[in-house]
């Protein structure tokens, strides 16, 4: 029996220089059925988040079964020191929680925020970070047809969720919580945490963010990489059906891509994990 198919979606970010006109098209003509909406994508964010628009092309343009989004991280840090910059982000993390609903998305990922310095959390960032998610679970019981889902980070020294076990641990903490499983911080993690990710996870897994890891760098296209072929069939097994959304970080080109090459991009992936597919 074949498996069900995924929604493949792609971030609007991968598009930043364009409006959203042209990103909804660009998406429809790469032949997606779903987008993740990044709050940050210029052409929305700097004119104020006109959600009216983004519903009417949804409606118009391209009508995504896999449309979900994601909250606002640049610049901001819900467990920094700064109780200013906190209180600000957990701020913008509840109305990406607002505009998810009002822009029609049932997912929306956020980020757990880290320590400001770069040394191990302490006593005081775990109270900032359970702060931060108080005010998510209150937010949550207000709007049960959102599902808030926390992203796993790269493992670096200042971060507060980036092993399997401590997002097991966070998930058994919070049962309205959901998961947001990044493939490429998890590939920078130990040997096997991406399988330990979705064996551990999987019952609360709504996202993926799909993309390559190259060395020490993230977020490359797939390119018929065996390695990402059997992330797809990883998580076909473990029957995962929803958003497989590529994560594309644009600059990782030795130059930069034109709209028509960028769709192609993400055609080739697309074709490439259907493919992966049993």
């Amino acid at each position: 029996m074949r498996i069900t198919m995924p929604v493949v979606a792609v971030s609007s970010m991968f598009f930043h220089e364009y409006s959203c006109r042209e990103i909804f098209s660009f998406v429809l003509e790469a032949g997606f059925d779903g987008m993740e909406f990044w709050i940050e994508t210029p052409d929305f964010w700097l004119r104020n988040c006109p959600v009216d628009e983004i519903v009417s092309l949804r409606k118009t343009s391209v009508k995504t079964p896999g449309f979900t989004v994601h909250a606002p991280v640049l610049d901001l840090n819900p467990c920094s020191i700064n109780p200013g910059v906190a209180s600000l982000s957990i701020d913008y993390a509840l109305r990406s929680v607002r505009l998810a609903e009002r822009l029609g998305a049932d997912i929306v990922t956020l980020h757990p925020g880290r320590r400001t310095t770069r040394r191990p959390p302490s006593k005081a960032d775990l109270q900032r970070f359970s702060h931060y998610i108080a005010t998510l679970r209150e937010e949550a019981g207000r709007r049960p047809n959102i599902r808030i889902a926390m992203e796993n980070m790269e493992p670096k020294v200042n971060s507060l969720l980036c092993t399997p076990e401590r997002a097991r641990e966070l998930l058994d903490e919070e049962p309205w919580l959901s998961f947001t499983l990044d493939v490429a911080h998890a590939l920078s993690g130990e040997a096997g945490d991406l399988g330990r990710y979705v064996q551990l996870c999987k019952d609360r897994l709504v996202n993926v963010h799909l993309s390559r890891k190259n060395g020490n760098i993230l977020h490359f296209p797939l390119d018929k990489s065996p390695a990402m072929a059997e992330v797809v069939a990883l998580l076909s097994r473990a029957g995962y059906t929803g958003p497989l959304t590529l994560e594309i970080d644009d600059l990782n080109f030795p130059r930069r891509l034109s709209a028509e090459e960028k769709i192609a991009v993400l055609r080739a992936d697309r074709a490439f994990i259907m493919s992966t597919i049993p």
